[in-house]
């Protein structure tokens, strides 16, 4: 099975494979790059998921994994996540504990309550499911990072004094 293309970057960076200068070039030039110039959060997330977009795009942006086509992912991410706690905080509401000023016998409320904790739990599991999924696409559990591989800058050497005298 091939291997996925790496990006130039990422080859000139482990130094293993020495290309030509034209090849170099011609895979430069084959290569696609996404913007990162409009990264902003969809407009049907509320307030409070766009500030959490906003926080979790700066932190992308900052490591240089992020795009403008990435908007979307990060937005469904937020909003699972989102809807993840709702649910959460619903099931730590349920008591098994019957109503004894009910008309209901207590088994079956303790049938119904364990009927909507069921319900409940169940898409809790799809909702966190939907999470992992878009956090491994993001890069941000800890086993998507460490497969994210990115090249350092080289930074420039030193100017060397000496040469301004020759």
């Amino acid at each position: 099975m091939a291997r996925p293309r790496e990006p130039i970057a990422l080859i000139e960076a482990k130094g293993k494979k020495h290309l030509t200068k034209a090849e170099r070039d011609a895979r430069k030039k084959a290569e696609i790059t996404a913007p990162c110039d409009n990264v902003t959060p969809p407009a049907w997330l509320s307030k409070k998921e766009k500030e959490k977009f906003n926080e979790i795009a700066k932190q992308l942006l900052d490591i240089g994994i992020m795009s403008n086509l990435d908007c979307d992912i990060l937005a469904r991410y937020v909003r699972s996540q989102t809807e993840y706690e709702k649910i959460t905080r619903q099931l730590s509401k349920i008591k098994f504990t019957p109503d004894k000023k009910s008309r209901v016998s207590a088994e079956e409320q303790i049938a119904e309550q364990t009927g909507q904790y069921n319900y409940l739990q169940k898409i809790q599991v799809r909702l966190e499911k939907q999470c992992n999924a878009d956090a491994r696409e993001l890069g941000l559990t800890i086993s998507s990072r460490c497969r994210l591989v990115m090249p350092k800058k080289e930074e420039t050497p030193p100017e060397n004094k000496f040469l301004k005298h020759a």
